[in-house]
């Protein structure tokens, strides 16, 4: 049944995706599944405390005992290992999955916090919070908004410093950091022709980012290979579905000439196959089925955290359920504001 229901998921996508061009320029949209959409409701709690009910969904309550969970009998010392190496590797699907749903579409905001500071970049909650009052402000997307700042300094000189009085300028170090290793992320998708390499050598970029200093027998640095082998394999697979369906298609058009809704008129040739074949593989994701225990998604603290870099969904969560925990939700609604 879940197969059936994740293939009518993917059937609606596909359409999305053939009929979107007539709304926008740019196919460079990705798809939120059911849980990314209550992360971002998570997020948004702030904005909606006079909302009761929401209150009510978040802290749990009506989830707290989740009707398909067996809870007869206690995890064994063995199945206990297996479902801590089970989060590792889901955290470490989640942090590559937001990588590639940033490189192909900047104004995934939702993407943006999970791995603003993974790996450990000095960018917390405070910089998160400062950079999303400063896209609101000017309208923009949090990653435009850290982008221009970063340029401005790059390219402008000392004319162009930040005022004294601006809050990003705390975090010029970390947002350089973030912002020139998207950079790099991109120069791959520019430079590499062929979309098979190039997949290969964005997933293993993002491998030795995260991996960095760390042990090869952790945990989470053999989570991260093994993700991205498996990634880097469905690319593959992808790719090669993809120039099937091209060869047996009786139109005339040219793969090499993009049509009028091209991925993003500022996108290279060679990098648009990769880019489709990343927002299938980010399509599938987005079908795949949400987390069965809500409040479990909403409230785990997430002790298995990347071991140089927190979150900054974490943070908020963190603040949450300590609110939650002493009924202080005052003190969340400043929290998650950005307030001291």
């Amino acid at each position: 049944m879940a197969g059936l229901n994740q293939k009518s998921i993917l059937d609606m996508i596909k359409e999305f995706r053939r009929n979107w061009h007539t709304l926008c320029n740019s196919e460079r949209t990705t798809v939120c599944g059911a849980d990314s959409m209550l992360l971002a409701l998570q997020l948004s709690m702030a904005e909606n405390n006079k909302q009761s009910r929401l209150l009510d969904f978040l802290s749990g309550r009506e989830y707290a005992v989740d009707d398909e969970t067996d809870f007869s009998e206690p995890a064994s010392p063995m199945s206990k290992h297996n479902q801590e190496n089970e989060k590792v590797r889901l955290l470490a699907k989640k942090i590559i999955y937001s990588y590639l749903n940033l490189l192909v579409n900047s104004k995934n905001d939702l993407a943006l916090a999970h791995i603003l500071n993974i790996p450990d970049r000095g960018l917390g909650r405070e910089a998160f919070t400062d950079l999303k009052h400063a896209a609101r402000e000017k309208q923009m997307s949090i990653f435009l908004v850290a982008t221009s700042f970063i340029r401005t300094i790059e390219l402008g000189g000392k004319g162009y410093a930040p005022s004294p009085s601006d809050p990003l300028r705390a975090h010029i170090k970390g947002l350089s950091n973030f912002i020139n290793f998207i950079d790099k992320l991109d120069e791959i998708l520019g430079e590499i022709s062929n979309p098979s390499i190039a997949g290969g050598r964005i997933l293993s970029v993002i491998k030795m980012q995260l991996t960095k200093g760390q042990n090869s027998r952790d945990p989470f640095y053999k989570a991260v290979e093994e993700v991205a082998q498996d990634l880097d394999l469905r690319i593959k697979n992808i790719i090669n579905s993809q120039q099937g369906d091209v060869a047996l298609s009786t139109t005339d058009i040219s793969p090499a000439r993009p049509k009028s809704h091209t991925i993003n008129h500022g996108t290279a040739y060679c990098g648009r196959d990769t880019v489709k074949a990343l927002l299938v593989l980010l399509d599938e994701e987005a079908a795949s089925a949400p987390t069965k225990n809500k409040a479990e998604l909403l409230y785990d603290d997430e002790n298995t955290i990347h071991p140089n870099g927190t979150s900054v969904l974490t943070l908020f969560r963190r603040c949450k359920f300590f609110c939650w925990k002493t009924n202080n939700w005052n003190k969340f609604w400043k929290c998650s504001s950005g307030q001291k």
